[in-house]
C-alpha cells in the first residue's frame, strides 16, 4: 500500500505533463492552419497554445511546465527542423505563461472570473504584460538566425505579441468556463443559446466576407452573450468571431482585401482584441453584479427571519 501511494504521485504528475504537451501540440497544429508568412517568418494571428498553457497552470499548478516545453518543441519541429537557437523560443514560450501565472496568483486571481478585477487582471497581467517575453524571444531568435530582416522585426514582434495575447484572452476564459459547466435546464434558455451561436456565426461570416465595413455588427451579439450567459456565452462567441475573422483575413477577403500584410494584421488584431475585451470584461462585470444582488437578497431574507423571530406574538386576553 505504501509503495502504491509513493508511485501514485509521480505517475499522476507525469500524466499531467504529457497531457499538457499533447494539448499544446494539438492546439499549435490548429493555430498553424491559419498562419501568415511575414517576411519569411511564420506567424499566427491567434496562438491557442498560450491560452491552454495558462489555463493548465491555473488548474494544475506550475509543475506542469515541462509539458509546455515539450509541446513547444514539437510545434516548432512541425514548422521546420529544430535548431539550437529554437531553445530560446521554447524558453520564451514557457516563461511567458509561468510569469502570467505568478502575476495572477499575486493578485489573488479567481478562475471563476466573477469579478471585474479578475477580468482586468487576465487582460493585463495574464496577457498583455507577460506575452512580451515570448514575443521578444521568438522574434529576437528569428532576427538572430537571419530568418527575419531588421526592417521587419518590429511588425513581426508586434504580430507575435498580439497572437500570443489573443490566445490568452480568447482561449483561457473558454477553458476556465468549461471547468464547471452549468447546462441550462430551461428549454427557452437552451433555445436562446443555440440561436445566439447560430446568429453569431451567420453575422460574422457576412461581415467578414462583405466588402462593406460591417465588422461592428458583431458587438451587439457579444453584448447579448455576456449579459445573458456571462462567461459561458461570451467566451465561445468571442472565439468564434475571431476564428472566422482570421479565416477571412488569411484569404484576403471582405474588408481585408486590397491591403498589405501589416494592414491586414492591424485590422484583424484590432477586431480580435475589441471582441475579447468586450466579452471578457462585460461578462465579469455582469457576474459580479449578479453575485452582489444575490448576496443582498440573502441578507434581506435572513434579516426578515430574525425580525419575525424577535417580533412579539399576538396578545392573549
Amino acid at each position: 500500500m505504501v509503495r502504491t501511494v509513493e508511485w501514485r504521485g509521480p505517475a499522476v504528475a507525469l500524466l499531467r505533463i504529457l497531457a499538457v504537451a499533447v494539448l499544446y501540440y494539438v492546439a499549435g497544429r490548429l493555430g498553424l492552419l491559419q498562419q501568415v508568412v511575414f517576411d519569411g517568418a511564420v506567424i499566427t494571428p491567434l496562438w491557442p497554445p498560450t491560452g491552454i498553457a495558462l489555463a493548465c497552470l491555473l488548474r494544475m499548478g506550475p509543475r506542469v511546465w515541462p509539458g509546455i516545453a515539450l509541446g513547444t518543441y514539437f510545434a516548432i519541429e512541425r514548422i521546420s527542423s529544430f535548431e539550437p537557437a529554437g531553445l530560446i523560443i521554447v524558453a520564451g514560450n514557457v516563461l511567458a505563461p509561468l510569469c502570467a501565472y505568478a502575476l495572477l496568483r499575486g493578485v489573488c486571481f479567481r478562475t471563476e472570473l466573477d469579478r471585474l478585477r479578475d477580468g482586468s487582471a487576465l487582460v493585463f497581467l495574464g496577457g498583455l504584460l507577460p506575452m512580451l517575453i515570448s514575443a521578444s524571444a521568438g522574434a529576437g531568435t528569428l532576427l538572430l538566425t537571419g530568418e527575419l530582416s531588421g526592417v521587419r522585426f518590429w511588425p513581426a514582434w508586434a504580430a507575435w505579441w498580439v497572437g500570443d495575447t489573443m490566445g490568452v484572452l480568447l482561449v483561457t476564459p473558454l477553458l476556465l468556463a468549461l471547468r464547471r459547466p452549468r447546462l441550462p435546464v430551461d428549454p427557452y434558455r437552451v433555445a436562446e443559446g443555440a440561436a445566439l451561436l447560430v446568429t453569431a456565426a451567420a453575422v460574422t461570416v457576412v461581415t467578414t466576407r462583405s466588402s462593406l465595413s460591417l465588422l461592428f455588427l458583431v458587438f451587439p451579439l457579444l453584448i447579448w452573450a455576456a449579459v445573458r450567459f456571462q462567461l459561458a456565452g461570451s467566451a465561445p462567441c468571442a472565439l468564434l468571431v475571431s476564428v472566422l475573422a482570421i479565416a477571412s483575413a488569411t484569404d484576403r477577403d471582405g474588408p481585408f482585401a486590397r491591403h498589405t500584410v501589416f494592414e491586414v494584421m492591424l485590422n484583424l488584431q484590432a477586431l480580435n482584441g475589441a471582441a475579447a475585451l468586450t466579452g471578457l470584461l462585460l461578462s465579469a462585470m455582469v457576474t459580479e453584479q449578479n453575485n452582489i444582488r444575490r448576496r443582498i437578497e440573502q441578507v434581506c431574507e435572513d434579516l426578515a427571519e430574525v425580525v419575525a423571530h424577535l417580533s412579539p406574538g399576538p396578545s392573549k386576553k
